[in-house]
Parts: C-alpha cells; structure tokens; sequence
C-alpha cells in the first residue's frame, strides 16, 4: 500500500501516476496538460454489501462496519497481529485512526432511505461520515429498493428507465451527491441499470418482451436526466456522470449494445458530459469480453467511463478438470447456487460457441436431467461476486486475471501522449463485492469488516504496481 504525503496509507488511494488522462473536471477544467497528464485512482467499496434500507441502518452501518473497514486498514499498515506498531510514527494507533484519511465508499441509498434524506435532511448522513471518517465519491444508484431481502433476483431490475420512478430516485440521489461531495471536488459518478431486463411478467404472470415505445421513453429520460445534471452542475459546480452498468442478460449487456445504445440515444456531446458507462469487470467476464477490447471501444466512441467496479467470477474450466473431478467440483458449484441473487451463467460450447443462461440454479437443474448437453461445455463463467483477491478456491477458479487487464488497459488506454483518442475516465473505482452475505465459506468467507479490508488492502497494492 502506498503513502500519502502525510505519512498514512491512503486509504482514499487517490494514488497519482506519471501518465493517463483523468476526465475533465468541472466546467471543463483540465486536471493537467496533455504533455504532463496523470491517471488519479480513487478507490473506495459499495455499500451495498450491508444490510440497511432505511436511514438508520445506513448509518448505522457506515459507523460501525465502515469504520472497522478503515480500522482494518490502517491497522494492517502501523500494527502487528499483537496490536504492536509496524512503523515508528511518534503517534500511538489511536491518534492514527483519528487523523489519518478517510476511507472512500460508493454508498447505496435506498428509495425509501433517499426520499428520507431529502425530506428531512442529510445530517443523520453526513454526521455518520463524519464520524467514521468516510468519503463518498461515488453512489450505487442500481438497486431500487431492499438489495438483501430474502428473493431480489429480477427485482433489481425494477423500476426501469422506461418508468419515472426510475429517473424521479435517479435526480434525488444525484442532489443527495452533489452536497456531500467535499467542497475541492467537483466530479461524482452514480451508477444505474442498463434499462431493465428484455422481459416483463404481466398481470397473468406471462413473460412479454420489451416494446419498442418502451426503449423510446427509455431514451427520453434518460437525455432528460442529462439535462437534469447539467443544470445541477450549472447551480452547485458539481458534475454528476451517470454511468449506465452493462449487466448480463439485460438489455445492454455488451459493450456493442451500449455503444449502439449511445448512438441511437445519446449522440450529442451534452448527453455524453453526463452520462457515460460503469464498467463492471465480472459482469463483463462472464460474457466472454476482452476487458482491453471493451474499454478501448468504449474510447473510441467518446463514451465517459464513470465508473470501473472492481469484482470477480467464478470460473469452472471443465476442459482443464480430470473426469475424476467433475462430480466433486458440482457439489461445490451447487454450494454458489443460492436464491436470493441472479447469477446469470455464460458457457463455452464445445464447439466454442458463447450461449448465456438466465441463473446457475436452472442450470444445475437441467444438467441434472439433461446432462449431455452440457457433457462437452468447455468454460463456464458465472456472475457471483467472489473476493477480488481469490485466484482460485477448490476446483473452482475466478476471473482475478480480467481485473488486472482491466487496471493495465486503463492506463494504457488514458496516456493521451500515446493516443490520439484516450480513454475518458474519472478515476473512480469501486470494489463491489456484494455477496459476501450469501457467500459459502468455501470461498474464504471470514469476517464482514476483515474481508473488505482484504480486498481493499490487495487492490492498493495492485494499483501501486500499476
């Protein structure tokens, strides 16, 4: 882990390299001249991993979990196993915590917990971070409602940008952002659904296919969003990106699709100062990308890339495990096949054809009855968020090697003394490892607070190497 000028960790890892080129800030400001341009990292995770949808556990969260995150950190840096210090730093542990930067989180703020904020103040939320030195850069702004009720599955979708709750929750947490932003920074980013899932139940409980008027409204707000923002940034000198978040299955779920999206939607530069894509690593993994070929399409489109989330897959190589292996290494993929998340699953055919499946437990299942058809499946790559740090657990592997590419593109891609179209990109990365509650300890499940630690602890030291 790198150190900050002060001499602590920077937990923010708002780490500065000698090439790259940052998003414009604010009112067009460069942050540098192309001939002397950095990359600035800033680092945080989501909260979407804790259990709170209304205000009090919000922060009820951020001053307990949160903090113990921060704690961890720092004490992974200046403190042994036995609470001795590491690094003579003339202050004992206690005055390092009190003083040391604050940890950086994408918080994820509920419906009901933003509509609170709004109408009766953001003091419950500001104090927390406060208190727990926190520094929200960043919002989540995908999941609409409770994210760890028992079934969300293709609840998560809902509302979609076709309806108005969609972009009425959308508005609110981009006001809700640009107050809590620190007064000496002018660029935030919130994520959001790729529109919503192809398919609809309807009132018989039929599946009806997304209609052509729903994608125009779809566009509708989402240019009126933009134009939203920038009278947001005209009012306050904070530019809000929205980044629209490729997921697998959904309506755009390749970087085509979104690019196609923009150009039929999008296409005016106003459009495109405000909104922009959320890269998510795993969820581009498991629909067989190249991490580098997705990113430098997305540069030469002129698309912002507001936001990268930090996450990895599970990977079952079936072509590399012994038929020995194969019964045990189901038994630990059915341990992954749990009812409260969607985990889409994409397969390599044997004939090396990409066919993406809605959910791994149907998939099980069907093997279970039709096992031929998977009998001579080369890969699978399956969305369950597993620690970005895993390489591999049991029989099963994990798409670690996608975020590397992924941090080495961006900074290929931003060195605007190589290329004469860089990679707009604002910097912010997200861990969003979401599942940890839903995570069997096969995987390495441990502690809440430690686990996130680790994970932060490992991609700063990625990124220093960077």
């Amino acid at each position: 882990m790198t150190s900050s000028p002060t001499g602590f960790p920077d937990v923010t890892a708002v780490i500065e390299k000698s090439h790259g080129k940052a998003v414009d800030d604010a009112k067009g400001a460069k942050r540098s001249s192309d001939s002397d341009s950095s990359i600035r990292w800033t680092v945080g995770y989501c909260t979407n991993i804790h259990a709170g949808a209304d205000v009090a556990g919000v922060t009820d969260n951020l001053q307990n979990i949160s903090a113990e995150v921060r704690r961890r950190i720092l004490n992974s840096q200046y403190a042994d196993e036995n609470g001795s210090p590491k690094v003579q730093t003339g202050k004992n542990f206690a005055t390092i915590v009190s003083t040391a930067p604050p940890l950086g989180i994408g918080l994820w703020l509920s419906a009901e917990a933003t509509a609170d904020l709004r109408r009766n103040g953001l003091k419950p939320l500001t104090s927390a971070m406060k208190q727990a030195r926190l520094l929200a850069y960043t919002i989540n702004g995908f999941p609409h409602d409770n994210f760890h009720q028992d079934v969300v599955k293709h609840a998560v979708y809902s509302p979609t940008w076709w309806e108005d709750e969609r972009i009425i929750y959308t508005r609110e947490l981009a006001k809700i952002l640009a107050e809590i932003l620190p007064a000496d920074t002018n660029l935030g980013t919130i994520s959001t659904l790729p529109i919503g899932w192809p398919q609809s139940t309807d009132e018989e409980g039929n599946r009806v296919s997304v209609t052509d008027d729903q994608l125009h409204h779809a566009g509708t707000n989402l240019r009126r969003m933009a134009e939203d923002l920038r009278r947001l940034e005209d009012r306050t000198g904070k530019r809000i990106v929205l980044a629209i978040e490729p997921e697998p299955g959904c309506i755009l779920d390749t970087a085509a699709k979104v690019i196609d999206w923009f150009d039929k939607q999008l296409p005016d530069a106003t459009h495109r100062r405000y909104i922009g894509v959320c890269h998510d690593v795993c969820h581009s993994a498991v629909m067989g990308e190249s991490q580098h070929d997705v990113l430098a399409a997305y540069a030469k489109a002129g698309i912002v890339v507001g936001k990268i989330q930090i996450s990895s897959a599970i990977v079952v190589d079936w072509s590399r495990i012994a038929d020995t292996d194969r019964e045990a290494t189901l038994t630990q993929l059915r341990s992954f096949a749990e009812d409260r998340y969607l985990h889409q699953t994409g397969r390599v055919t044997a004939s090396g054809k990409f066919v993406l499946e809605e959910d791994l437990p149907a998939v099980l299942a069907d093997l279970d009855a039709n096992p031929s058809r998977y009998a001579a499946d080369k890969r699978w790559m399956i969305h369950f968020h597993v620690p970005i740090f895993a390489e591999q657990f049991g029989h099963l592997q994990t798409t670690r090697s996608d975020v590397l590419d992924t941090l080495k593109s961006i900074v290929e891609l931003t060195d605007a003394s190589k290329r004469r179209q860089p990679l707009q990109f604002t910097g912010h990365l997200e861990v969003e490892t979401y599942a940890w509650s839903v995570m069997p300890e096969s995987a390495g499940r441990n502690d809440l607070a430690g686990d996130i630690a680790s994970e932060l602890i490992w991609l700063h030291d990625v990124l220093a190497d960077c």
